[in-house]
């Protein structure tokens, strides 16, 4: 584990995998460390040549917490109403600026691209930002930013409002079962209970904070929609989803697709907001034949 200090924000990161192989960096989601990278998919993506580069976004992890006043139930209300009402303490954006300050940070001119979830939506934004930096794209059961697409299933609104409003349990056994439980809801069928444990205990262990989670769903809500310019995109862009998700329905993921030109789109029906075992190694597969579609950088 290291941290990089960029600008007022500290980051933490691991790097897997050969120093001369080809930088990729994962992106994770709302409220979720970079331990949730499954073991065996990072292993898949090493035996791939690739140099896995995963972090902690902003508010969450090993990373740097915002110092502002905690936001209230009303300003989460508002953005869900009444987005742009500026309840924010930063954007998706400044989470883009995060990651290509990493890759700065570790010298890497070019990188490929893999986000989940939210890191989906942020490996959007740096690429459209910065379309200099990225190499090729992976977008992970995540969506455009459009509210038209990708909406929540109306059965998991109760359990998201009260998990974002709770305390953090100081027992750990506890946490650790809320942890598990949340994640089963969002899960496909596949999900894998003894598995999810051991990933929510570690994480449970290194840093816990409810109000980072809701500073990041603030940054979602608050954040414009990117479907125009996805369709700048010119880097190979590779969709994935699970038709059984539940948290970002798959409109979200078709949504994406169509809007970036000349992208794949590749759906599960026995995957919902997870990343299952049994299509780890093929979703590794996918991520390296987009890849390998890309230029290569030129020498200096």
């Amino acid at each position: 584990m290291a941290t990089a200090q960029l600008g007022h924000v500290e980051i933490a990161y691991e790097v897997d995998g050969p120093p001369d192989g080809e930088p990729l960096l994962l992106v994770m989601g709302l409220g979720t460390q970079l331990v949730a990278w499954p073991t065996d998919f990072v292993a898949a993506l090493v035996e791939r040549g690739f140099r896995v580069i995963r972090h902690d976004n902003r508010d969450i992890g090993l990373s740097s917490f915002t110092e502002s006043p905690p936001p209230s139930r009303a300003a989460v209300v508002r953005s869900f109403l009444r987005p742009g009402t500026g309840g924010a303490d930063y954007l998706l954006a400044d989470m883009a600026e995060d990651a290509r300050a990493l890759l700065d940070h570790l010298d890497v001119a070019t990188a490929h691209v893999v986000g989940a979830s939210m890191g989906g939506m942020i490996a959007q934004q740096l690429t459209v930002d910065h379309p200099e930096r990225v190499r090729s794209l992976t977008s992970i059961m995540s969506t455009t930013g459009s509210r038209r697409h990708g909406r929540v299933h109306p059965s998991l609104l109760p359990s998201m409002a009260l998990s974002l409003t709770q305390g953090h349990p100081s027992d750990e056994e506890e946490a650790v079962r809320l942890g598990v439980e949340g994640w089963r809801r969002i899960a496909g069928p596949l999900f894998d209970e003894e598995e999810m444990t051991t990933m929510v205990r570690a994480a449970v262990r290194r840093s816990v904070s409810p109000i980072g989670t809701v500073r990041q769903l603030l940054a979602i809500l608050e954040s414009p929609d990117r479907t125009e310019r996805l369709a700048s995109v010119q880097v190979p862009t590779l969709v994935v989803h699970g038709l059984a998700d539940r948290l970002v329905a798959p409109s979200g993921g078709i949504a994406t697709a169509r809007a970036v030109p000349g992208s794949r789109l590749l759906m599960f029906p026995d995957m919902g907001h997870d990343l299952p075992r049994a299509r780890r190694d093929e979703i590794a597969e996918a991520i390296a034949r987009n890849a390998a579609r890309a230029v290569s950088p030129a020498r200096p």
